[in-house]
């Protein structure tokens, strides 16, 4: 068994009250019907874990370029820990049965019109990745203890919908990671204390 997996399933299920706290729930600002959607927050299983995270395309007509998490809508019959799975695969070629999941997160609306879910995942430390090119222009992985210390978070504000409405803005080695990806990130730093996710 991993010291990690269990170090995650602990922190996350005691946390389980904490909701969304960190992430802007757009509901109030979507006006078509919503879809179902869910992301999948990659963990690397090492002594110094990581997140995994892409970009986008530039070329994609939503959020081009944007640093995001695997995922997408839900198919007919899935729920969101299979959305997450199969989204992971076709974007970086992530075999389902390398993830061991912890658990899904709270639901909350996008600007864009998604009920989305992030699902947390534990993947190995060596992992072969191998992007699309059709849905991911790269990837990183980025420091569990950097992207969750709250110190790294910058609050912003910008004009989303005609709204002036704040985000969060996190810098690490020149990738730019703000909006939905930052606000969930934003909210596992409150659900996981990296202090204890780092092994002696």
């Amino acid at each position: 068994m991993s010291a990690l997996f269990d170090r995650l399933t602990h922190l996350f299920g005691q946390t389980e009250h904490i909701g969304i706290e960190g992430i802007r729930d757009d509901s109030a600002w979507v006006t078509r019907e919503p879809r179902d959607a869910a992301v999948l927050m990659a963990v690397t299983d090492r002594d110094e874990p990581g997140l995994l995270l892409t970009h986008r395309p530039k070329t994609m007509a939503a959020h081009p370029g944007q640093v995001s998490f695997p995922g997408g809508k839900l198919e007919d019959g899935e729920d969101v820990i299979a959305a997450a799975l199969r989204e992971a695969e076709e974007e970086l070629a992530i075999p389902p049965s390398s993830v061991r999941v912890v658990g899904a997160g709270h639901r909350f609306m996008t600007g864009t019109g998604f009920n989305l879910t992030p699902v947390l995942g534990l993947v190995p430390h060596d992992l072969e990745i191998t992007p699309d090119p059709r849905e991911v222009d790269g990837w990183f992985e980025a420091p569990l203890r950097y992207v969750l210390d709250r110190r790294n978070h910058v609050a912003k504000t910008g004009l989303f919908g005609g709204h002036e409405l704040p985000y969060t803005e996190i810098t690490w080695e020149g990738h730019r990671i703000w909006g939905i990806t930052a606000g969930i990130i934003a909210n596992l730093s409150h659900r996981l204390a990296w202090e204890e996710l780092i092994g002696d």
